[in-house]
């Protein structure tokens, strides 16, 4: 049986209300935590994007559910090492239920100190070395790394977990589900493609978790609970390589009037009616993905929690 889960998005709410959803998902039945990290919102009408590390602390105070990264980029924004130690620490906090996932990135949060936005394949080489300098950390030994991209000189973690941190690749193309299924204790992805599942599983993945996360806007007006979702993540419908390498929100914000409100309708499940819920998370199980992870985009956070809780989760698990 699938486990469900609520996805906390630090692009739209602040500290204080990822900790807050956290509680009200561990009180409605969900299973576990999603969490993304960004630098940036996709755009300024999301309007948040807190250190997903704090926060991460704060909710290992708040809730007993585990925790995964969705995802964090360990290339460029900040070091592999880093992300080693920064993941150990969670690790510790959450009593081992943390799970790192990790990404290529976009230019969106890692053009930010003035680096080079590489290739898909070259972005690919780095992320594949920044996991084998997180694994050679996360063993607790002194580390002394010379690699293609990174270098590590004498580095040793302390604080660290009594089982490694598992580390969970996102691809959301065949290349990047090979090398998931390659080097990943895990896959993450955001659609239902069971292609790109069935890649990740035989490149390697075999019976390894899969993670995926959807959005929907529970509001009892399907109109509004449209145009919500439009006026916030629109940017989820523009096409091709624009999510991984426009540089700012502003760029995303200027074409998502491009995207019309019934694609976004198709992608995103709008309003209350619990047989679409349902359908749509069915979905993502039929496509082989172990673990679905929902966020909630409208604002009526008391009429989604009771809603999945007494309508949806329990379909799910019927």
């Amino acid at each position: 049986m699938a486990k469900i889960g609520y996805f906390l998005s630090s692009e739209q709410y602040r500290p204080s209300e990822l900790v807050d959803q956290a509680k009200r998902a561990e009180a409605a039945g969900f299973e576990s935590l999603w969490i993304s990290d960004h630098f940036h919102p996709w755009n300024d009408e999301q309007g948040q994007s807190a250190f997903v590390w704090g926060v991460i602390g704060a909710l290992s105070e708040a809730t007993s559910l585990p925790v995964s990264t969705a995802v964090t980029c360990p290339t460029m924004r900040i070091h592999p090492a880093i992300i080693a130690q920064a993941a150990a620490t969670a690790a510790v906090q959450l009593d081992g239920k943390f799970v790192l996932g990790v990404g290529s990135g976009e230019a969106l949060n890692e053009h930010i100190l003035g680096d080079p936005w590489p290739s898909v394949g070259v972005r690919l080489e780095m992320l594949e070395e920044a996991v084998e300098v997180i694994r050679l950390l996360h063993r607790g030994d002194e580390v002394s790394h010379h690699g293609l991209h990174y270098e590590v000189q004498e580095a040793r973690i302390y604080t660290r977990p009594e089982q490694p941190v598992p580390i969970y690749v996102s691809g959301f193309g065949p290349q990047a589900a090979e090398l998931a299924g390659r080097i990943g204790d895990g896959y993450v992805l955001v659609t239902p493609e069971a292609d790109l599942v069935q890649t990740f599983r035989t490149s390697g993945g075999g019976d390894k978790p899969v993670q995926a996360g959807m959005k929907v806007t529970w509001d009892r007006d399907a109109d509004k609970a449209l145009e919500v979702a439009h006026r916030l993540w629109a940017n989820d419908g523009l096409p091709g390589q624009s999510a991984q390498t426009l540089p700012r929100p502003k760029d995303f914000e200027a074409l998502m009037d491009l995207v019309p409100r019934e694609t976004v309708g198709e992608s995103i499940i709008c309003g209350p009616d619990p047989d679409k819920h349902v359908a749509r998370a069915r979905k993502y199980i039929d496509a082989g993905v172990d673990e679905v992870y929902v966020q909630q985009i409208g604002p009526d956070m008391d009429g989604f929690f009771a809603a999945w809780e007494s309508d949806v989760l329990p379909q799910l698990r019927g």
